[in-house]
């Protein structure tokens, strides 16, 4: 029988070496398409709009754009993992994913050919989304393994954080082309190198001498088929849930600014009150993960959803003073941050790991679909009635309803192996 190359020890759920899977997997999650792209648009939109003249309506479109292009090549790059490894599949498309961004630079003026350098930008770039990097921390963590999931989640609070004061600094000091070559750059000189030095999957690298890779495998890769997941009914009502959950959970992000704007507040305070949502999102992650390892997902995912519920209730109150304000924004950020670890947790647990990428990239869809809508419905409501209002109230009744769907998915199960 084939044996490891490797002297060590087979590692188990839970090993010690595991963490530096988790911090390979937050840079990864840092650098990939879910948060540059999101977080670097506008700054990216007066620049541009000052030098073609586009709208930005025009410009925003950008990220219904790659939200469409996700829906459909998230699950077949959640085969792809399942098929080649989650390593191969991150050490190919970050780098791919970096040039595709840094190919920005080159716009012309023409929306046609801006529009398809982010469908290029999405199709290249799916292989950094989540189903990558969670996909291996689940399996090198049992017991610890919502902290490592909120951990590795973590990169995109920090890229959040980091990425607009660095693009302001950048556009300020050398034009906007030069920021977005730079920001590509990161991908490939910081994120590359991370990855292939310290992210490895479990069933890959692990095997003693007594023991062969195969059985490592075995032992990673239980639950249920794609066939057996399709006739689950958990499946389904996790599917309705998390299409209330992300709608509700995107659609006031990009329209904070505005929403804020309606009542009363200056540019300076907004910046204030805003500043809170990127740490809190770390926060929801820590937080979230911690109480993961500890109670059943379900009931922890009633509790921590109800406060970006009541955070969208607040934002409508009639004195809005700015301390409520940020209460609310922080409510906000700390249930966007619990999310994708919700999912990645309850998928494990309840699937489990043998077509982990492929359901993930599945469910990908359905948040891509519900997030892409959320946005745009609010900017319409807005648009419609002048006050977001409706928008938010609407939005604080589907996290409760999509926290209440969860409760049904019922116990853990039992899972094979194959």
């Amino acid at each position: 029988m084939r044996q490891s190359d490797f002297s060590r020890p087979a590692p188990r759920p839970d090993d010690p070496r595991g963490w530096a899977v988790v911090v390979a997997a937050m840079v990864g999650v840092a650098l990939g398409l879910s948060p540059i792209p999101f977080y670097t648009i506008g700054m990216l939109a007066p620049q541009l709009s000052a030098e073609f003249g586009w709208s930005f309506a025009a410009l925003m479109a950008s990220i219904t754009v790659q939200s469409g292009v996700v829906m459909v090549a998230s699950p077949l790059a959640g085969i792809a993992i399942d098929r080649f490894g989650a390593r191969p599949v991150a050490l190919v498309s970050l780098p791919l994913f970096g040039l595709s961004f840094m190919s920005l630079a080159l716009s012309n003026g023409s929306l046609t050919l801006y529009y398809a350098q982010w469908v290029i930008m999405a199709v290249l770039g799916v292989g950094t989304l989540s189903a990558t990097w969670t996909r291996v921390v689940t399996q090198w963590f049992d017991k610890w393994r919502g902290m490592a999931l909120g951990l590795a989640s973590c990169g995109t609070g920090i890229t959040g954080f980091i990425i607009k004061p660095l693009c302001a600094h950048l556009i300020e000091t050398h034009g906007w082309r030069t920021a977005v070559v730079v920001v590509g750059c990161l991908p490939i000189v910081v994120g590359v190198p991370v990855v292939a030095l310290l992210f490895r999957e479990m069933a890959r690298g692990a095997a003693a001498s007594d023991k062969p890779v195969e059985v490592a495998e075995e032992v990673v890769q239980s639950g249920l088929t794609l066939a057996e997941t399709a006739r689950d009914r958990r499946l389904w009502i996790m599917a309705g849930a998390f299409l209330f959950i992300a709608f509700a959970l995107t659609a006031p992000t990009p329209n904070l600014e505005n929403i804020l704007k309606t009542r009363a507040f200056t540019l300076p305070q907004i910046g204030e009150i805003t500043a809170a949502f990127g740490l809190s999102v770390i926060a929801g992650r820590l937080i979230g993960g911690w109480l993961l390892d500890r109670f059943w997902a379900p009931l922890i995912a009633l509790v921590i959803l109800a406060f970006p519920a009541i955070g969208c209730w607040l934002l409508t109150s009639l004195a809005l003073s700015p301390l409520i304000a940020t209460l609310a924004v922080i409510s906000l950020g700390f249930g966007a941050g619990f999310e994708f670890d919700l999912l990645a947790y309850l998928i494990s647990r309840f699937f489990g790991q043998r077509h982990y990428g492929a359901i993930y990239g599945c469910f990908y869809a359905v948040i891509a679909f519900a997030g892409g809508l959320g946005p745009v419905v609010f900017g319409y409501v807005f648009d419609r009635i002048g006050d977001y209002t409706i928008a938010l109230r609407s939005g604080s009744a589907c996290l409760v309803v999509g926290a209440v769907l969860l409760l049904a998915m019922g116990a853990y199960p039992k899972l094979s192996e194959k």
